[in-house]
């Protein structure tokens, strides 16, 4: 949707500020060099620009390497071609050579190749070079000079070959048009410095800004989660780069502190909630109990009634301290290989007989070997957790199920009512601590039963999952199975 024409002048200013407030911050920067150093940005932008410069001539170099080196090795290579072929006419004598030369330049189609022939006494015999150049002496091999040649001025590379007989030879070609080739990709290549310099100036400022928006809209987040806007998000752009992986590891870290300060604001506002009652009536019987007893034992009664009630909140504590430590993981230094199968063998003992007093039954399928790797303690009070709740809502003349199985690469432990369940809609909330359904108000505990047994399951690297019994509910424990892969190693 395009922004309305009233809010457009106000867009353009905020953007004119923030240009303005960047640019004075740039001026104050390069007034303080050691400031501009310490800025990152600018740290990344120099090394772009360094390593953009330092590419750069390398590839001049190549480029000056590979045009003009290659023309001059080409030119040296056809000289000595054909003064090879030269100099094995020249064993025939002079008079061959001079007609192989004569013959040499009638088929030089391109007028570029260059011969002279000069007798012992400085005469020359052959050649396409009115006089011979002074300035080749016995002693000289290779060189490049100017030349005349039909009136025409240019630009020879020439070889000096000393005969027997006192016979000198020179052989070359004319190398004008290949000089001024080299002089433009040379005069090109002073240019390109200036040019690269330019380019790299102007990349870096680019660097520099997209890492300063980048780690402005971080540092404006973080600012901004800090004062308490705790939707506030780090932009991601959509191209799937490192700083999008950055954004959205930043604001998934901030969604997770999200949800922490909910689950303590909502624990906070539990703990108050559910403490309330029983200390309000510990305090009521109490002073009851002053104003009204009649004697001693009613003093008693009361003071036991209060120190019940506190024992439950002394009970909450503990249950909130110990899951604490658990998701903390100072357990698991203590996880050692253990058989869960003779753990819920007697499970099973403890249970039947209190499943009995309710007129329930507790039923079992336990393989007899479950080995796992964990904290056997844990895993028990765990177990133990859910068979409470199973005996607490299974109604009288209802069943109880303990199971245990492998599946593949994972253990998992069930433990199946016939009470009234966890509607689809709770069972997300149902590991919340403090958490109690419609069908869990009218009975006694504190909701962190199964926030604990999330705790110990996601200790151990599993989870806890909670399906429907028809009737009833199924709670299943899923961990890692210890198999011959995966087993731990001993202590060294």
């Amino acid at each position: 949707m395009k922004p309305a024409a009233a809010d457009r002048p106000g867009a353009a200013a905020q953007l004119w500020h923030r240009l303005a407030c960047r640019t004075r911050q740039d001026l104050r920067l390069a007034r303080h060099p050691g400031m501009l150093l310490r800025s990152a940005g600018v740290r990344f932008g120099l090394i772009y620009a360094g390593l953009f410069c330092l590419s750069a001539l390398v590839l001049a170099g190549f480029l000056w390497w590979s045009t003009a080196g290659l023309l001059d090795r080409q030119t040296d290579a056809a000289i000595n071609a054909d003064a090879q072929g030269l100099l094995e006419h020249y064993q025939d004598g002079p008079v061959a050579l001079v007609e192989t030369i004569q013959d040499r330049l009638a088929a030089n189609i391109d007028d570029d190749a260059i011969y002279l022939l000069a007798d012992p006494l400085g005469r020359l015999i052959a050649g396409n070079l009115e006089t011979w150049p002074s300035v080749i002496t016995p002693d000289v091999e290779w060189i490049e000079i100017p030349i005349d040649r039909a009136g025409v001025r240019g630009l020879a590379r020439l070889r000096h070959f000393v005969l027997p007989d006192g016979y000198q030879l020179l052989v070359g070609r004319d190398v004008q048009a290949r000089a001024r080739l080299r002089h433009i990709l040379g005069d090109a290549l002073l240019w390109a410095p200036a040019i690269v310099v330019v380019f790299g100036i102007v990349g870096a400022m680019a660097v520099r800004s997209l890492f300063r928006i980048t780690i402005n809209d971080v540092a404006a987040t973080a600012a901004a989660f800090s004062r308490g806007d705790l939707t506030r998000r780090v932009r991601v752009s959509g191209m799937g780069d490192e700083f999008d992986r950055l954004a959205k590891e930043i604001n998934e870290m901030l969604d997770r502190i999200a949800a922490l300060m909910d689950g303590v604001r909502q624990v906070s506002n539990a703990i108050a909630h559910d403490l309330r009652t029983p200390i309000t009536r510990a305090r009521a019987r109490l002073e009851d109990a002053a104003r009204s007893a009649r004697d001693e034992a009613d003093l008693r009664a009361a003071i036991d009634r209060a120190q019940s009630d506190l024992d439950g909140i002394v009970a909450v504590f503990q249950a909130l301290l110990r899951i604490a430590e658990i998701e903390a993981g100072s357990r698991r230094s203590a996880f050692a290989r253990v058989d869960l199968g003779p753990l819920l063998f007697d499970l099973v003992e403890l249970y039947t007989a209190a499943a009995e007093e309710n007129g329930q039954g507790l039923v079992h399928d336990i393989p007899p070997i479950l080995p796992a790797f964990g904290d056997h303690d844990m895993l028990q009070q765990a177990v133990a957790n859910l068979l409470d709740n199973a005996l607490k809502f299974s109604p009288p003349g209802g069943t109880i199920r303990l199971a245990a199985a492998i599946v593949g690469q994972t253990l998992e432990i069930t433990v199946a009512d016939q009470g009234p369940g966890i509607p689809p809609a709770d069972r997300a909330r149902a590991t919340e601590r403090f958490f109690r359904g419609e069908a869990a108000r009218n009975t006694p505990g504190s909701g962190l039963g199964l926030a604990l047994v999330q705790a110990v399951a996601a200790l151990h690297g599993g989870t806890l999952r909670l399906d429907d019994n028809h009737p009833g509910l199924a709670a299943v424990i899923s961990l890692p199975a210890l198999t011959a892969s995966n087993a731990p190693l001993p202590p060294a």
